[in-house]
């Protein structure tokens, strides 16, 4: 205690070398297993699909986690290859630990980034898309904060916007549901609007920008959106039987519209979404 203490009223930090180069083997470890192995099982087993809230938040917890445990290690391993603490000796003065943090905190920076960058570019999206469907849609006779465009194509989405959020259908689409099926879909889409679902996306999103070569960020995007669909269907089946929002998925489709935040079918894993209702 007294050396250690001398020690820091000296100005120097005494860091025992071999807790360092564990601790940073252990923070790489989960690292290299939540950006690997983890995802990869989780995308495979089926539990998600019965519990797409408890699977959300496992999501989120592993790339948050990740994310932390890749900062930690190498700022631990700036740490460990500083000088003077290979050989067991104080490391001293503010700029010797700042130097050994640097590539800690310029990756940190990078993912802050690019989160910032991916909502700016969302957000500039949206308000694009919201102008042109101003030209090219009406409003919807009897629902509010509801356009109508005018195709063929069956079409259901929604473009979250606070409290301007709006839910895109077609003609196609009016015109081809019954009035339960109808329900079915409004009620989704609703729940993306109500249940904030964007949010959800930006992080896995910005993590996918951030990250282009790491297949595991692309994965963990589809997955999560995936989710998202799932959840917005366990909402609208409060409302409707399963049976008719099933039959409503298969008569969407998938809506394939640029900018579009969700479609009533869901272009991912729409057969799983659908299992799940007729099981």
């Amino acid at each position: 205690m007294l050396p250690a203490a001398a020690a820091a009223l000296d100005g120097a930090l005494v860091i025992p070398h071999g807790a360092i180069v564990w601790a940073a083997a252990m923070l790489w470890l989960v690292a290299l297993l939540l950006a690997w192995p983890v995802p990869v099982w989780l995308a495979r087993v089926g539990w998600p699909m019965r519990a797409p809230v408890i699977a959300l938040l496992v999501w989120q917890g592993v790339g948050l986690a990740g994310g932390l445990s890749m900062i930690g290690a190498l700022a631990l391993t700036g740490l460990a290859v500083a000088p003077g603490v290979a050989q067991g000796a104080a490391v001293s003065g503010a700029a010797a630990l700042w130097l050994a943090l640097i590539p800690a905190a310029l990756f940190a920076i990078y993912l802050l980034v690019h989160l910032a960058v991916t909502i700016v570019q969302v957000t500039r999206q949206r308000h694009r898309h919201l102008a042109l469907l101003d030209m090219l849609s009406a409003p919807h006779p009897t629902r509010a904060r509801t356009r109508v465009l005018d195709d063929a194509v069956p079409v259901a989405y929604c473009l979250p916007r606070g409290a301007g959020s709006v839910t895109v259908l077609s003609q196609g689409l009016l015109d081809r549901l019954d009035p339960d099926e109808l329900v079915a879909v409004i009620a989704h889409e609703r729940a993306h609007v109500e249940q904030r679902h964007d949010i959800l996306l930006l992080a896995f999103r910005a993590w996918r920008s951030a990250l282009p070569w790491f297949p595991v960020a692309a994965l963990a995007d589809a997955e999560v959106a995936a989710l998202v669909e799932m959840l917005a269907d366990d909402h609208a089946r409060r409302e409707v039987r399963d049976e008719v929002l099933a039959r409503a998925i298969l008569a969407v489709g998938a809506s394939g519209v640029p900018g579009a935040e969700h479609d009533a079918a869901g272009s991912t894993r729409g057969s799983d979404r659908f299992r799940r209702l007729v099981a």
